[in-house]
């Protein structure tokens, strides 16, 4: 018999039904030679403090830190997964073999190998490897069952991401808690959300210490086209009147007409976070609503697998397209028949086997579409299917016009822009209210009118008279941060970065994963350390003061977060060393826990909001341990 364990029922029931196993009992599917069963996401968890000795059951000051000889697993203690658990483990002693039908990523394997490992899983293993969950994926990924060893890099990188959460989250969560907080109320402190909270104090610090500056620029009206001068802002007005008087002295010349063609091409395809990013921007979604309506899309076969860093296909899915494009075709008729007839585009943008590890970007499966969805579903399905429609439009067209021009010695300069060809502009421009991330990252950019402006014709050589004007312009402070632009900087590590090819490679040293982001601003949310405010996220003064009395930069540091999920990344790979990396993390939070020690300033924090139960002196549950049996806490 041939065991199949999936990560939640309704895949269970997928699987058996497709391989023929139609006896249903409790807890399992049986027949034609398998039997299929399930976990409930996590089944087991790494052991607490007080499961290695009883002195760390009491929070003290002396115990830290914490660091097991050998870390444990346990099964979380609740009687459905009891259940479940035994069930799991008598078909595993009866079975011949197993394959892993957990979700294809890093959590599923951790969740599917800790649950074999504790029920003593000697049998041999072949791993279910999919991208979607349509009946034809399912068959093909059982044609082409993985073998075990080869994911087991994968499954190092997400012991070390437990265990490192464990040393860090706990040990610092304790630390801080006995010697910083008032009444002995949780302070959270975590490798992912101690940093992320730093991105939004440190934000809103800047905002509310920045002091505004003026400055006066040169500009010039001509055959109303507004002209830019190439000299620098003037510091004060009275530098930038005297100016002003020579250059109204003299005519304004056009000593030069260039026109360029260019092409833009379409934006790329879609990772969770640039998905979690475009619907906070278009639909106000947060991260983590986002993130339900495309695992929900994905159930329901209508997406890919959405827990995904990539924003590339690989070259053997090109000839699926079609299919797909026809699969939707009924929802996107009048977008879709510029390319019926045609041979699909293939870029380079868009395949590339090189940017591709274990999943492709998030596209429609092709499955037609319920004649109902959720709003929140059906706005995600929409921005995936528009996005992967627009990847086979050509490229949008433009002629830009750039027109010189002097007043005696100064120079001046206007711009502008005329499309052609729409391209896959068209794709948006005929979903009203739709546009494209390219489109709005134009409006945040806060580009200049005369940039993108018809220009009437100008010939080299004329000249006639100007008004030329000083322009007052007052420096803004940054914005805050929304949902969407806080994940953009989780997703390289701080950085503003808005060109795509770069934030592509500063995805590798990102904090946290695109699986967890949403989870962790969630919990910034829980702690009462950040708060909403329209669509702005705000520190509360709780969140300020944490971030304020952590000195230690290793743990509020982006970048320094960042290069730790890079290691994570290549030990993934099978390029790092997983002992190297645990070892890094004792060292650290050693030190942390001697200078904490060494602070003699008698600070007190005090949360506005606290979820967590106060911190009995008996301690008679730990609360620092996970709780959410689906989702590590980072």
């Amino acid at each position: 018999m041939i065991l199949c364990i999936t990560e939640k029922p309704s895949v269970g029931r997928d699987i058996a039904r497709i391989i023929g196993a139609n006896t249903q009992h409790p807890g399992y599917y049986e027949g034609n030679g398998y039997c299929v069963t399930w976990t409930f996401g996590h089944l087991c968890t790494l052991k607490e403090p007080a499961d290695y000795t009883l002195d760390w059951k009491r929070w003290s000051l002396s115990s830290l830190p914490m660091i097991p000889l050998k870390f444990g697993i346990k099964l979380i203690p609740q009687q459905s997964i009891e259940t479940q658990f035994n069930t799991i483990k008598s078909l595993i002693e009866q079975c011949d073999e197993v394959i892993n039908c957990g979700d294809a990523g890093q959590e599923g394997e951790l969740i599917q190998r800790w649950v074999m490992q504790k029920a003593g899983c000697k049998k041999p293993v072949k791993r279910l490897w999919i991208s979607s969950l349509t009946d034809e994926s399912i068959k093909e990924g059982f044609a082409n069952l993985r073998s075990h060893d080869e994911l087991e890099p994968l499954y190092t990188a997400g012991l070390c991401r437990a265990i490192g959460d464990w040393i860090l989250g706990i040990n610092a969560t304790r630390l801080y808690t006995i010697k910083y907080s008032k009444d002995r109320q949780i302070l959270s402190v975590g490798r992912v959300q101690t940093p992320t909270l730093a991105l939004v104090v440190n934000r809103q610090l800047e905002i509310e210490n920045f002091v505004p500056k003026d400055t006066w620029e040169l500009k010039t009206v001509y055959r109303d086209t507004t002209f830019s001068s190439a000299l620098k802002a003037f510091a004060t007005q009275e530098a930038g009147e005297e100016i002003l008087k020579d250059v109204a002295q003299y005519p304004l010349t056009v000593t030069d007409v260039e026109k360029k063609k260019g092409k833009e091409a379409p934006p790329r395809l879609f990772d969770l976070t640039s998905l979690q990013v475009e619907c906070n921007k278009k639909f106000g979604m947060g991260a983590d609503a986002t993130l339900k309506a495309i695992q929900s899309l994905y159930e329901k076969k209508l997406a890919t697998y959405p827990r995904v860093d990539t924003t590339y296909l690989t070259d053997d899915m090109y000839p699926k397209c079609k299919n797909i494009l026809n699969g939707i075709s009924r929802h996107y008729t009048d977008i879709l028949q510029p390319l019926r007839g045609e041979k699909l585009k293939k870029s380079k943008k868009v395949f590339d086997n090189s940017k591709v590890t274990d999943h492709h970007a998030i596209i429609p499966t092709g499955q037609p579409l319920p004649q109902s969805l959720p709003m929140d579903e059906r706005n995600v399905f929409d921005t995936i299917a528009l996005r992967f429609i627009s990847v086979f439009y050509p490229d949008c067209s433009f002629e830009q016009t750039t027109v010189k021009a002097e007043a005696g010695k100064y120079k001046f300069k206007a711009t502008g822009r005329v499309i052609t060809d729409q391209g896959w502009k068209f794709v948006y421009q005929s979903r009203k209210g739709i546009s494209s991330s390219a489109d709005a990252d134009k409006n945040d950019d806060d580009r200049k009118d005369d940039e993108t402006a018809v220009l009437p014709p100008f010939t080299k050589g004329e000249s006639g008279p100007h008004v030329p004007k000083l322009m007052k312009k007052t420096s803004q402070p940054p914005k805050y941060y929304t949902e969407g632009t806080l994940l953009k900087a989780m997703e390289t590590a701080g950085a503003s970065v808005e060109d795509e090819e770069l934030r592509e490679a500063l995805k590798a040293n990102g904090i946290g994963r695109p699986s967890t982001r949403a989870a962790i601003i969630e919990i910034l949310y829980k702690r009462g350390y950040i708060r909403k405010e329209r669509k702005s996220l705000r520190a509360t003064p709780a969140g300020i003061e944490l971030i304020s009395v952590i000195q230690e930069e290793l743990l509020k540091s982006a970048k320094l977060t960042g290069i730790w999920e890079g290691r994570l990344r290549q030990i993934e790979r099978g390029e790092y060393s997983a002992p190297e990396f645990i070892s890094q993390l004792k060292e650290m939070i050693s030190q942390i826990v001697m200078s904490v020690l060494k602070d003699n300033s008698n600070r007190q924090i005090i949360a506005e909001q606290q979820n967590d139960s106060v911190v009995k002196k008996d301690n008679k549950k730990d609360k620092t341990s996970p709780a959410n049996p689906k989702k590590q806490n980072d």
